[in-house]
């Protein structure tokens, strides 16, 4: 009797076990990953990882044993922060709500950027993250401040001081003590030498930054942001010998994150991905078009645009028109008789990008207009001068309809496919890929999953 008892006791003890730790039943099967990281590479071309040339090892065996794409459609403008909207939400920024890098001021030009997530319109991976119950981590991503997030340093910066400015990012920073935690067990103390985006040492403290918190605190979903690439193809064009540096600077990261992964033992459920934001274009000339608008009286030489009815909000390579009363058609029709008017040297170096074109990129719903220059040329905000100036270097925000404006795609690890190549796909398709992942009740309401991007044992 004693010994069926223990039997019965010893299958009570087994279906027990069998119930917490089945994969099918404790749900853990439907959720592909427990941890995905999902990391922008400012600037990534995907020559970065197709290149076996260039310093970026993680990347290429990233490729080699993961899913990567030939190249990702941006959005427009094609510039850092709609584009990150973008991948954080799915969406495309007349959904998303963030159409620039800084908002267009009515009052003048403004100091200030799309620096907080309440200034996102629709849902964002955080939100669904925390919602299904899961934490979360961010360092340095755009439209961060004030995100739900578990251990966020946002990007935010004093526009008295700078870009460079470090004490922004503690004051907003979560949960209070994280960045003196970091300064403390692996970064040294931070300020605007030691995290410094003109340099390479910033590169490698958000990578010790993301590596601490993956070991230490296992976040479900993280994302990070790294500059360097960025900064240095605005400083030399697209192939500088910083912008080599500066990619090594930014896949040394990467490793740091992974080894992070490995010695917290949890890289067998972790997934990498890896994005950009944009591709890159060399430049050697930018255009005006503010000036044109002066002339016509539609808008004064002055920071406040003085006593104005038409202005161009320039965006990198690219120009929006708003009009200070939307129904202005006096003003519109003004600004398109000039631009038709003008000599063929001028019109040759940009197209209209009218209203119905806009809406089907999905662009600023409250844009008139916009004009996109060809590449090689860039905009200024000018309103005095020459019409065409030099310009050195290279920029982004053009129109995403060639191939050096293309960023790139690679993820690796769990749940994801081995071996797949994406001919192409667009930036609000990330965003499916980390819902799928994380299992997260999420839709982007303008991106898809590519079936192809799972693993076998999730394809269905």
């Amino acid at each position: 009797m004693k010994i069926q008892r223990q039997k019965i006791q010893h299958t009570l003890f087994a279906i027990v076990l069998f119930i917490l730790f089945s994969p099918e039943i404790s749900g853990q099967e439907s959720r592909p990953s427990d941890h995905v990281i999902l990391i922008s590479i400012d600037g990534l071309h995907p020559e970065f990882y197709l290149d076996e040339k260039l310093p970026a090892p993680n990347l290429q065996e990233m490729r080699n044993d993961g899913c990567y794409a030939l190249g990702v459609r941006g959005i427009f403008p094609s510039v850092t922060y709609p584009s990150h909207a973008t991948i954080i939400t799915g969406a495309l920024p007349n959904i998303h709500g963030i159409y620039y890098n800084s908002p267009f001021d009515t009052a003048g030009q403004s100091d200030l950027w799309y620096w907080y997530t309440n200034m996102i319109k629709t849902p964002t991976l955080w939100h669904a993250t925390r919602k299904a119950g899961l934490t979360s981590a961010s360092f340095i991503w755009p439209v961060s401040v004030d995100g739900p997030i578990d251990y966020n340093i946002p990007e935010i910066w004093d526009p008295a001081i700078g870009f460079n400015s470090v004490e922004p990012m503690r004051a907003k920073e979560t949960p209070k003590g994280l960045m003196a935690e970091m300064e403390k067990a692996v970064l040294g103390q931070l300020n605007e030498k030691t995290f410094n985006g003109d340099y390479l040492n910033r590169e490698d403290r958000t990578g010790e930054m993301a590596a601490y918190v993956l070991e230490k605190y296992k976040p479900n979903f993280m994302t990070v942001h790294l500059i360097a690439t960025d900064h240095f193809q605005h400083l030399e064009g697209r192939e500088g010998p910083m912008v080599r540096k500066s990619l090594a600077a930014a896949d040394r990261a990467v490793g740091k994150i992974i080894e992070a992964a490995q010695r917290a033992k949890i890289l067998d459920r972790t997934t990498i991905i890896v994005v950009g934001d944009h591709g890159f274009v060399n430049i050697q000339a930018a255009l005006c078009p503010n000036i044109w608008l002066v002339e016509e009286g539609l808008l004064e030489d002055s920071k406040d645009r003085g006593n104005w009815k038409a202005a161009f909000h320039t965006s990198g390579a690219s120009a929006f028109l708003h009009l200070k009363d939307k129904n202005d058609s006096v003003s519109l029709d003004k600004v398109k008789q000039k631009i038709e008017s003008l000599s063929p040297e001028y019109r040759k170096l940009f197209r209209v990008v009218d209203r119905s074109e806009l809406d089907a990129i999905g662009a600023d719903p409250n844009a008139l207009l916009a004009l996109a220059p060809i590449p090689g040329v860039s905009m200024s905000a000018n309103t005095s001068g020459q019409i065409v100036k030099a310009a050195y270097g290279g920029t982004h925000g053009f129109f995403p309809d060639f191939k050096e404006i293309e960023t790139g795609f690679v993820a690796w690890g769990a749940g994801i496919a081995s071996g797949v190549e994406i001919q192409h796909m667009g930036l609000e398709d990330i965003a499916p890929v980390v819902s799928y992942l994380l299992n997260l009740d999420f839709k982007a309401q303008n991106g898809i999953l590519y079936p192809g991007i799972k693993s076998k044992s999730f394809q269905k």
